[in-house]
């Protein structure tokens, strides 16, 4: 990659990116979580980071409920991670950069009840408004607020492109990037073609504003890049990428998403798929799987779905863990 930027880096020292990254770090109401899968592939989904980091330890910090544990247990076992910072309605920044933190996640699996009232509280309030309280909502809610468990990153690199579509050369705090693009990957077993309704695939995401694909990087750490949907067709889902994307073929994953002012209303698409990308740069995505949600843009409406489903998946990691212990 040419013409990059790069500030000091020591490893011996935390990282510590530029005020104007930290300006959109602490100001977005949401970004782009990527994990690794164990497959050797990448999934990215949507979180609400709150502005929560230390700059002078390196670190950013998000909550996600016990609730949704499948990316705990992904975290838990392959803890590199990236952070896009790519959306900037409804929060505080105005900089139109586009910001990627690579680094190691690490959790406690019990939630701190001390830090969840002192810090995390007064932060998702900046954001979210008051939260919902009473003798209902403290019951009905606390698999989602109470039982959050705390994801602390330790900062590897942040990278920030001055233009949202990272079509510029960027800047690059901590250790510089890789040389070289990630190697291609062998395919599946199943095969790479697509294994889901494309044209419908490729419609609900073209109508979300915010589009985002993920892959692991040559380091091993995930990148996740801002794209657009174009053309579809038997093979995959076209995508355009202001920024070189790697040849050949490889596991990805892609996050389409919308969301309203306090997250009261927002939808979400996800795949898992291959990504072929030719010699030419044009790319082609075959989505494997697909997931999604689209909650109320109502207030009451969105907590009491909030809660049933942390509660739902509360339960069933409670069962899973107990199955494992047993084993």
């Amino acid at each position: 990659m040419h013409g990059i930027v790069r500030r000091g880096y020591c490893r011996a020292m935390p990282v510590t990116w530029s005020d104007a990254d930290d300006e959109i770090i602490t100001g977005d109401l949401t970004t782009g979580l990527t994990y690794r899968t164990p497959a050797g592939g990448a999934v990215v989904v949507a979180v609400a980071p709150i502005g929560l980091r230390d700059r002078e330890r390196g670190t950013i910090t998000f909550t996600t409920s016990l609730g949704f544990g499948r990316k705990l247990e992904r975290m838990r076992d392959d803890p590199q991670v990236a952070l896009a910072y790519h959306a900037r309605e409804h929060g505080f920044a105005a900089d139109p950069r586009y910001v990627l933190v690579q680094g190691t996640a690490s959790f406690d699996a019990e939630p701190d009840r001390d830090m969840l009232e002192n810090v995390v509280g007064p932060a998702a309030e900046r954001f979210m408004g008051p939260p919902a309280r009473g003798a209902f909502w403290d019951r009905w809610l606390r698999a989602y607020y109470a039982d959050r468990v705390l994801v602390t990153v330790e900062v590897e690199r942040v990278t920030s492109w001055p233009d949202a579509r990272c079509g510029q050369p960027p800047q690059v705090t901590g250790a510089p990037l890789p040389t070289g693009m990630p190697a291609p990957q062998d395919p599946p077993a199943k095969g790479t073609g697509p294994r889901i309704d494309v044209t419908r695939a490729a419609r609900r995401l073209r109508a979300l504003p915010h589009v985002l694909l993920a892959f692991p990087g040559a380091d091993g750490y995930p990148v996740t890049l801002p794209v657009e949907v174009g053309d579809d067709d038997a093979r995959g889902i076209r995508l355009r990428a202001d920024m070189p994307l790697p040849p050949g073929g490889r596991r990805a994953g892609v996050l389409g998403h919308r969301y309203n002012a306090k997250l009261i209303g927002l939808e979400s698409r996800q795949h898992t798929g291959w990504l072929q990308v030719g010699d030419d740069g044009t790319a082609t995505y075959a989505p494997h799987t697909a997931t999604g949600f689209k909650a109320p843009a109502h207030k009451t409406l969105l907590l009491l779905g909030n809660g049933w489903l942390a509660r739902q998946g509360l339960r069933r990691a409670q069962r899973e863990a107990a199955s494992a212990r047993r084993a």
